[in-house]
């Protein structure tokens, strides 16, 4: 049988053989979505069984909603695991600092990086990258798959949740045959879809529904309808008794208007300005305007943060980068 991923199945070997005798930490990005947190529970209990000393550390919590993922997997402070003096492999990071400042200069030279975002330079002693996949999670996978490993039923969820979340439950266009083939293993060794989609899609709380509520009530359309933005202002997550990590998908609702071809989140926090963007079609590439802004990401899902700039300024400046794209990749098709 074919391997899924020829040009990396070295690398893979690689990486592996790099990590034995040593302490692992395997890190995730800010904010850990599903792709991450997956990602980092699989690599970790896949390297565990090889023997390896592994942890998982991210800057932020492990979200309520996917901590039914984790196992026995441990996550550990970043001070943790620089007294246990252990060597870094980034997942699902396009580059050091998306897992925060403090991680990148603790891990100036990581032994592995392992992700799909277009905007990932290679940054490891060992990169793994290919941009084609619709996940990190899927990378692992069918890396895992081509190696020859067994996967228990716990890292076989990880990795599902993992491509599930990243492709909005199999719907966009980084979906493909071999995706499914993947996951078809996964679920052969014992992932639920079942308990996937009961954990993170039927268990919002009502401050969640609040959230969308006022997300919803924000929407704006402009460029002839084309961009959608909504907004969630300073103070509505004390308001409204939620975290940060209930904005998982709010954006979607913005994109999926017929007609929109790139839907945005702004949320505005103390001191500072998240955006979420999502285009329904890779020619839009999200991750350059987000680059603008010094954030990045895929073609078709991007993100960005600005630090002490006024919304009355920061708008305009987005709205003005949103209409231009738009503006541009029509040009194009006439």
């Amino acid at each position: 049988m074919s391997l899924l991923y020829p040009q990396l199945h070295s690398a893979f070997a690689k990486l592996r053989a790099g990590c034995a005798g040593k302490r692992v930490v395997v890190v995730g990005h800010a904010r850990p979505d599903g792709d991450c947190i997956g990602s980092q529970v699989a690599l970790a209990r896949l390297l565990k069984l090889e023997g390896v000393d592994v942890v998982c550390a991210n800057p932020d919590t492990v979200p309520l909603r996917l901590q039914f993922l984790l196992g026995d997997t441990p996550f550990v402070s970043l001070e943790t695991a620089q007294a246990e003096q252990r060597v870094a492999i980034f997942v699902d990071c396009a580059d050091r600092l998306r897992a925060g400042a403090r991680f990148g200069d603790a891990f100036p030279a990581p032994l592995g990086n392992i992700d799909h975002h277009l905007s990932n330079p290679g940054y490891a002693e060992i990169d793994l990258i290919d941009t084609g996949s619709c996940a990190t999670a899927e990378i692992l996978a069918g890396l895992a798959q081509d190696a020859g490993l067994a996967l228990d039923a716990t890292t076989a969820m990880a990795l599902f949740a993992g491509i599930a979340t990243d492709t909005g439950q199999f719907r966009f266009p980084a979906t493909s045959e071999r995706t499914f083939r993947i996951v078809a293993d996964l679920v052969a060794a014992g992932a639920s879809p079942s308990v996937m989609g009961y954990q993170l899609y039927e268990r919002e709380t009502f401050g969640k529904m609040q959230l969308v509520q006022r997300f919803l009530a924000s929407l704006e359309t402009f460029a002839d309808g084309r961009v959608c933005i909504g907004l969630l202002p300073d103070g509505i997550f004390a308001e409204t008794g939620t975290l940060p990590e209930e904005t998982e998908g709010l954006v979607d609702y913005a994109r999926c208007i017929e007609g929109v071809e790139i839907g945005a989140l702004v949320e505005v926090r103390p001191g500072a300005i998240k955006a979420s963007l999502r285009a329904k079609n890779a020619d839009f590439r999200v991750d350059r305007i987000a680059a603008e802004f010094g954030g990045g990401g895929h073609a078709c899902a991007a993100g960005l943060n600005v630090k002490d700039e006024p919304l009355d300024v920061f708008l305009p400046r987005l709205r003005a980068a949103l209409t231009a794209r738009v503006e541009a990749v029509a040009a194009t098709r006439l």
